[in-house]
């Protein structure tokens, strides 16, 4: 698993204020990190600089010790599956799909891929199974069914670092249990990082990080940040409707 360090970044989009200053972060390796906060809080900004989509306005994201910007970016992103809120499915057939993650893959691999994501079952039903065409952006899937198909695609890449953005939301209860058994099967072994809104989902991380404008209010695992009585604590209050009233981070 690879080992990612945030080390003094700062980032900003050009004429607009920074949006990370002095912004330091471990991401441990074969851990899960969980990103919490409300929405510009900077989680899908570290993410996206995790993924090198953007390169820091300053400091320096590494891998492994080594700066990130030293890599060849298809280097970078043959190292990472990302699974995000909205699933990236292409016209073609579930094969199709799943084969632009490994384009040599066997059936028997691609079966293993759906078994890991609990997509199996339904592809079997298809009317023509793996070959079955799944329609421009998987519209004959369900919500459900395309982020399965996701999972089992970063599965069939088998990458070492995974980032997951929200990959529970929008699915009924049954779904998301789906869901969350095929993420913990994507996220053993690996180092992981989550951009979570709902707590419940990363309750089990290794490491939450609460954001607030681009700054650290607290880290620690969920027990600690409970008995911690902070920002957290009192999030999770409102989230399990232990509260009446919002609470801002």
């Amino acid at each position: 698993p690879l080992h990612v360090e945030f080390n003094d970044v700062g980032f900003e989009y050009p004429g607009r204020p920074a949006i990370l200053s002095q912004f330091d972060l471990t991401i441990p390796a074969g851990k899960v990190t969980a990103l919490v906060g409300h929405t510009g809080a900077g989680k899908s900004t570290v993410a996206n600089l995790a993924m090198r989509t953007y390169d820091v306005t300053s400091g320096a994201v590494t891998i492994n010790g080594i700066d990130i910007r030293e890599f060849n970016l298809e280097d970078v992103h043959s190292q990472i599956g990302h699974v995000a809120q909205d699933p990236f499915l292409f016209e073609g057939t579930v094969r199709d799909n799943l084969l632009l993650a490994a384009e040599n893959a066997s059936d028997a691999q691609i079966e293993d891929a759906l078994r890991g994501a609990c997509a199996w079952d339904f592809v079997q039903k298809l009317p023509d199974g793996l070959d079955t065409n799944i329609g421009e952006k998987g519209i004959r899937l369900s919500q459900g069914e395309k982020q399965r198909m996701t999972i089992a695609r970063v599965l069939l890449k088998n990458p070492p670092l995974v980032i997951l953005d929200e990959s529970t939301a929008s699915v009924d209860t049954i779904t998301e249990r789906l869901i969350q058994e095929a993420l913990d099967n994507l996220t053993a072994h690996r180092t992981v990082l989550v951009i979570a809104h709902r707590l419940s989902t990363v309750r089990k991380a290794d490491q939450i990080v609460v954001l607030r404008e681009g700054r650290i209010l607290e880290s620690g695992s969920h027990d600690a940040l409970i008995d911690k009585e902070g920002h957290y604590a009192k999030l999770w209050a409102f989230q399990s409707d232990m509260i009446p009233e919002a609470v801002a981070l």
